[in-house]
């Protein structure tokens, strides 16, 4: 199984999000803010609902109800979906996910101070 994020139950969203990662300093908790720039999710012809999102890999699935689609001119442009991350576990989990994802599609990491 392959890691990835889904919007709408069983149809994988293709286009590789922005992902912004941060962590209080004593490691309990954490949040992780995805932007999907023209996702296949808001394209015209997608009739699925978007009920969340859905981090699926041979793990399991990590998921978020915090979706909000953003606009420019009426039209939706982009997803911005936020994770929060309650306890280092939860954390751990979700880098765990995120190592896989970025494998599978050749994503880098940039560390900040």
């Amino acid at each position: 199984m392959t890691a990835r994020i889904q919007f709408s139950r069983g149809i994988d969203e293709e286009v590789v999000p922005d992902v912004r990662v941060t962590r209080s300093r004593d490691g309990s908790n954490g949040t992780a803010t995805f932007y999907f720039q023209n996702p296949k999710a808001l394209n015209q012809d997608s009739t699925e609902e978007i009920t969340g999102m859905y981090l699926i890999d041979d793990e399991g699935e990590i998921t978020s109800r915090e979706v909000k689609a953003r606009f420019v001119n009426g039209q939706p442009e982009a997803i911005e979906a936020v994770l929060l991350m309650k306890s280092a576990d939860e954390f751990d989990r979700f880098i765990r996910f995120m190592n896989r994802y970025a494998e599978e599609h050749g994503l880098g990491l940039n560390k900040s101070e």
